[in-house]
C-alpha cells in the first residue's frame, strides 16, 4: 500500500484534476427559472475473499474465492468485461437505492434518478436481472425495470457486464445489470435502521398537496379511492358512458355524483413541507437440519420522501421569422409548482440450502412504490386561448407493484456443473382519479372561470390499470475436461415469456345545460362538480376514452433460446470464451377497440424474427496482475411495449405525454470491445478500454404535434455508430506520516473514472423508414434531419471522482466526498424542424460520513448524507439563434439526511 508523501500527494491531485477538470464544467446552460408559486403569481498478504456473484450461466451464482496477493478482485476473476458493485461500494456511496450506486460506475449515468444508460445508450439497451433472471418492471412507460425501486438494503452486489457472452438474454447493448440479493452470512444479525431528512427546496417550504385517504403515507390509501360499484358495473357493461343509447342522462348524473370528489380534487397549499423519513428491519439466521444447512434472511422497509419542483415549461409550436432570424416564441409558457409524496415499501425473505456440494436458494422481493402527486401552473397556452392566462391543477395517485419468486438451483457432480432457475414475476400499476382542471381568467370577473364547456382541458378523469407477468426458465450445463488444454464446454436452454394488458379510460365533464353560470364557474374544483351542481346544471361524465390512441392493450414477448459455449485455455497466458445463441422472438402488441366501434387507426404489431448471436471474449494475461481483453459480439434490442402501444402515457419525471409507435422493429448491434486491466494490490485497479458499436435501425425519441397536442413517440432512424473510451483508477493510501493518531489507522482513498462516448445517428436523402403515424415508407428526412447527430440520452462525457478516508482498524469511520458529472445529453429529436431537446444535468458534489458506535454492546451505524452541494439545478431546453426555450427547467436543491442502525 503506498504511501503519502508531498511528491505522491501533489502527482494525486495532479490524477484527479485530470479526471475531472473544472472547464469541463464550463457547458453553457440556461439557468433555470426561480421556483415559482403560481398560486399567487400566475431539484501484503495473501488473503481469501469472497463475493457472491450471480450469473445466467452454469457458473453463475456460484462463491467465487480468489487466493494471492495481487488477485483478490472478483473482477479478474471473470471471463467478461465487468464492473462490480460489492456491499462495501455500495455502503460507500451510501445512495439508498441501486439506481443511485450505479452512477458512480465507469460509463453508467442515471436518468430521471431512475433509470441506468450504459456507455451513452438509452435504457431500451440496459437489461436488468435479479440472480440472474430477468425482471418485470412496474412502471408501464418501461419493460426495463427502474432501477431506484430497489432499496440497497435487500442487495449484496451489483455486476455490470459490458461485453457479452451468450450464456446472457440476446438483448444486450449498453450492458447487462445484475443485482443479486442478500444471502445468509455467517453469523446470525438482526439490525434496525431508521432515518430523517429533506431537502432546501422542499423541506419546511410551500408546496402543494391533497387529501386522498387517512392512510395515503403508508403508500396504501383506505379504500377511498376504490370505484364506486355502479361504475364498475358501467365498466363491465362494454359501452361508452355517455347519455344516450346505453344510459340515460340521470342515470350518468349519478355516474357522476358517485365519484369521490373534494378528497381527490382539492389541492391544498401547505406552507410547511414534512421531513423525509425511512425504516428498515433486516436479519438473518442458518441452523443445520442434519447434514443440510438451512439459511434465511429477510428484510422489510419504507422510505417515504417528498420532493417539490417549482420552474419553468415552454413549448414552441414552430420556427417563426423574426426581424428576419429563424427564432422559437414559447407558445405554451406556464410557470409551476410541482410536490410529490413518493412511499416505497419493500420486503425480501430468502431461503438457501446447502446440501453438500449442491445449493439452492428462494427468494421472493415484494416492491410497492406510490406517488401522490399534486401540481398548479399558471400561464398562457396558445393553442386554446389567446393571451389569457390559465391556470391548470393535476392530482394523480400512482400504485406500482412488483411481486418476484424466484428458485435457483446449483449442482456439481465432479467435473459437471448443472444450474437451474425459475421464475415468476408480477407487476400492476393502478392509476384511480387521475385529475385535471383548466380555469380561464376573465377580466369581467376579475377571476378564473371553469363553465365546463370552453376551449381547453376544462375539467377531466382518468382511471387506468396495468397488469404484467413474466415467467422465466433456465437450465445451464458446464462439463469441464482436458484435451490437451484445460477447456469447460457449456450449454443451456431458457425460456421467457412476458404478457401484459392494460386498460384506460378516460372522461370529460360537460354540463348538458350550455356553460354553467358565471357566478358558478368561479367555484373552486370540488365545489364545480358538488352533487348539487351535477343535478342542478346537468353536469355529466362524458367518455372520450380512444379518441386519442387506444382505450385498451395487450401485449407479450414470448422466447425461446438456446446457446453453446466454451472457455478454453490455449496457452498459460491466454484464455478464450466462444459461443453462439439462437433466439426465437415473438412480440405482439394488440390493440382493443373496447366498444366494438371499429377503428382504422387501431395498428397491431407483430414482430417475429429469430437470431443467432455469436460472442467471443480473448484474454492475455500480460502479467500476474495484468491482463488485456478482445470482446465481439452481435446482439439487438427489441421496442418497449410502451414504445409500441398507441397509448397515451404522461411520464410525471420530464411532465410529457408519451404515445407508442406501433410500426417500429428491432434493432441490431455489433459490439467491439478492447480492455487493459492492472490489479495492482489489493481493492485497487487501473483500467482503460476503447469500444465501439454499430445500430442498425435504432429507437429515438421523436417530439411530433397532432392537432394541437404535443407528443412523444418514437422511429426508428436508419443507422447509428457509436464508439468511445473509459478509464478507471481506484487507488488507496497509508495516511501514518502524516503524524497524529488520528491517521495511524486511516487510509485514504483516490477513486475516479472518466468516459468520452461519441455516436452518430446517419440520415442520407436516399434512406426511407416506416411514418410513427401512418406506417407508410417515407424519405427519413422527413422524419429525422439529415447529416449526423448524436444518439438521444448519450452523453459525451461522464465522470467521477471519489475522496476519501477510512479507518482501518476494528471501528467504523469513514468519509467520502463523490463528484459526478455528465455532459449535456439530447432527449428528444426536435418536432417539425426544430432544435432537438437538450438536457443539462451538471456536476453533482455529494458528501457521505460514517461512524460506526456501541450501544448496550451492540454495534452501530451512524451515517450523515450531504447531497448536490453545488445546488446543480435542472434544464431542458432548445436553442435557436438568439432564442431560447425552457422546456423544462426547475431548481433540485441540496439535500441532507441523517440515519443511524443498530444490529444486535
Amino acid at each position: 500500500m503506498a504511501k503519502i508523501t508531498p511528491l505522491s500527494f501533489a502527482a494525486l491531485l495532479m490524477v484527479s484534476t485530470g479526471l475531472v477538470s473544472p472547464a469541463a464544467f464550463a457547458q453553457e446552460a440556461p439557468p433555470p427559472a426561480p421556483q415559482a408559486d403560481p398560486a399567487e403569481s400566475a431539484v501484503e498478504e495473501p488473503v481469501e475473499e469472497e463475493i457472491e456473484i450471480s450469473g445466467p450461466g452454469a457458473g453463475g451464482n456460484e462463491e467465487i474465492v480468489v487466493r494471492g496477493r495481487f488477485i483478490p478482485n472478483p473482477i479478474k476473476a471473470t471471463p467478461e468485461v465487468v464492473s462490480v458493485l460489492s456491499e462495501a461500494d455500495i455502503a460507500r456511496t451510501a445512495d439508498g437505492d441501486i439506481a443511485g450506486s450505479l452512477q458512480r460506475v465507469t460509463g453508467l449515468s442515471v436518468v430521471g434518478g431512475r433509470f441506468v444508460f450504459v456507455r451513452g445508450l438509452g435504457e431500451r439497451y440496459s437489461l436488468a436481472l435479479l440472480n440472474g433472471s430477468p425482471l418485470t418492471s412496474p412502471d408501464p412507460l418501461r419493460r426495463t425495470v427502474p432501477l431506484d425501486i430497489f432499496p440497497t438494503s435487500v442487495i449484496a452486489s451489483t455486476t455490470i457486464q459490458k461485453s457479452y457472452s451468450v450464456d446472457y438474454p440476446g438483448e444486450f447493448g449498453g450492458g447487462a445489470i445484475n443485482l443479486t440479493t442478500k444471502s445468509v452470512p455467517r453469523d446470525p444479525f438482526f439490525k434496525i435502521e431508521f432515518g430523517t431528512g429533506g431537502d432546501t427546496i422542499t423541506t419546511g417550504e410551500v408546496g402543494y398537496t391533497y387529501f386522498g385517504s387517512s392512510t395515503d403515507f403508508t403508500g396504501f390509501d383506505n379504500g377511498a379511492r376504490t370505484l364506486p360499484a355502479n361504475l364498475r358495473n358501467a365498466f363491465a357493461s362494454g359501452n361508452p358512458i355517455a347519455a344516450g343509447a346505453n344510459f340515460t342522462a340521470a342515470q350518468v348524473r349519478d355516474l357522476t355524483a358517485s365519484l369521490a370528489n373534494a378528497n381527490t380534487s382539492l389541492i391544498q397549499r401547505n406552507n410547511n413541507i414534512p421531513v423525509n423519513f425511512s425504516g428498515q428491519l433486516s436479519g438473518a439466521t442458518s441452523f443445520l437440519v442434519g447434514d443440510v444447512n438451512i439459511g434465511i434472511v429477510g428484510a422489510a422497509g419504507i422510505n417515504n420522501t417528498w420532493r417539490t419542483r417549482g420552474g419553468v415549461q415552454q413549448i414552441s409550436q414552430g420556427i417563426v421569422p423574426v426581424a428576419g432570424v429563424d427564432t422559437l416564441l414559447p407558445d405554451i409558457n406556464f410557470n409551476y409548482l410541482t410536490t410529490e409524496n413518493r412511499i416505497v415499501v419493500n420486503g425480501l425473505f430468502g431461503v438457501t440450502a446447502d446440501v453438500g456440494e449442491h445449493k439452492f436458494k428462494l427468494t421472493n422481493i415484494y416492491i410497492r412504490d406510490t406517488l401522490k402527486d399534486a401540481s398548479i401552473r399558471e400561464g398562457i397556452d396558445a393553442r386554446v386561448t389567446d393571451t389569457r392566462l390559465i391556470n391548470r391543477s393535476r392530482t394523480n395517485w400512482f400504485e406500482r407493484q412488483l411481486m418476484n419468486t424466484q428458485f435457483v438451483g446449483e449442482m456439481k457432480f465432479d467435473n459437471f456443473r448443472l444450474n437451474f432457475r425459475g421464475s415468476y414475476a408480477n407487476s400492476q400499476r393502478e392509476a384511480p382519479y387521475e385529475r385535471t382542471f383548466d380555469y380561464t381568467f376573465s377580466a369581467l370577473a376579475n377571476d378564473f372561470v371553469n363553465d365546463l364547456q370552453s376551449a381547453g382541458e376544462g375539467a377531466r378523469i382518468a382511471f387506468s390499470d396495468l397488469d404484467d407477468n413474466v415467467y422465466g426458465a433456465n437450465v445451464d450445463l458446464a462439463y469441464e475436461t482436458d484435451i490437451g488444454v484445460p477447456i469447460t464446454f457449456s450449454a443451456g436452454y431458457a425460456y421467457y415469456k412476458n404478457d401484459r394488458t392494460s386498460i384506460r379510460r378516460d372522461f370529460r365533464f360537460l354540463s348538458g345545460n350550455g356553460p354553467l353560470p358565471f357566478a358558478v364557474s368561479q367555484q373552486r374544483p370540488d365545489f364545480l362538480l358538488s352533487d348539487f351542481n351535477v343535478y342542478t346544471y346537468d353536469v355529466r361524465l362524458v367518455e372520450t376514452s380512444g379518441t386519442n390512441g387506444a382505450a385498451a392493450y395487450s401485449a407479450g414477448l414470448e422466447v425461446h433460446a438456446g446457446y453453446v459455449q466454451f472457455e478454453a485455455e490455449l496457452a498459460e497466458s491466454l484464455r478464450l470464451q466462444a459461443g453462439v445463441r439462437y433466439e426465437d422472438g415473438d412480440q405482439f402488441v394488440l390493440p382493443i377497440d373496447l366498444f366494438g366501434l371499429g377503428s382504422a387507426n387501431l395498428v397491431a404489431t407483430n414482430i417475429k424474427k429469430d437470431d443467432f448471436l455469436p460472442a467471443a471474449t480473448l484474454t492475455w494475461n500480460l502479467e500476474e496482475n495484468m491482463q488485456i481483453r478482445f470482446a465481439a459480439s452481435k446482439t439487438i434490442a427489441r421496442p418497449q411495449f410502451r414504445e409500441l402501444a398507441p397509448q397515451q402515457y404522461l411520464d410525471l419525471e420530464f411532465d410529457r405525454t408519451f404515445f407508442g409507435n406501433p410500426f417500429l422493429k428491432n434493432s441490431r448491434l455489433i459490439n467491439l470491445e478492447t480492455r487493459f486491466e492492472w490489479y495492482f494490490d489489493r481493492d485497487q485497479r487501473l483500467t482503460a478500454a476503447v469500444f465501439y458499436k454499430d445500430i442498425k435501425d435504432p429507437i429515438e425519441n421523436l417530439g411530433f404535434r397532432q392537432g394541437d397536442n404535443f407528443f412523444t413517440t418514437f422511429a426508428n432512424a436508419p443507422t447509428a455508430t457509436l464508439y468511445g473510451a473509459e478509464i478507471e483508477l481506484v487507488k488507496y493510501f497509508d495516511m501514518i506520516d502524516l503524524g497524529g493518531s488520528f491517521f495511524d489507522e486511516r487510509r485514504m482513498l483516490l477513486a475516479g473514472n472518466y468516459t468520452f462516448t461519441n455516436s452518430e445517428v446517419k440520415v442520407t436523402a436516399q434512406d426511407q423508414i416506416a411514418d410513427p403515424l401512418s406506417g407508410a415508407m417515407v424519405p427519413a428526412s422527413t422524419i429525422f434531419r439529415t447529416g449526423g447527430f448524436a444518439l438521444t440520452g448519450q452523453s459525451d462525457h461522464i465522470a467521477n471522482v471519489q475522496f476519501g478516508m477510512e479507518s482501518t482498524g476494528e471501528r467504523l469511520s469513514q468519509q467520502t466526498i463523490l463528484l459526478s458529472w455528465n455532459s449535456n445529453r439530447v432527449t428528444n429529436r426536435g418536432p417539425a424542424g426544430q432544435p432537438d431537446f437538450v438536457e443539462f444535468t451538471g456536476p453533482r458534489l455529494d458528501f457521505v460520513w460514517r461512524e460506526g458506535f456501541k450501544l448496550f454492546n451492540r454495534v452501530g451505524e451512524l451515517k450523515f448524507e450531504a447531497r448536490n452541494l453545488l445546488s446543480t439545478d435542472y434544464v431542458e431546453f432548445q436553442r435557436l439563434n438568439n432564442s431560447l426555450i425552457r422546456n423544462n427547467a426547475y431548481e433540485i436543491g441540496r439535500a441532507f439526511s441523517i440515519s443511524a442502525s443498530l444490529e444486535f
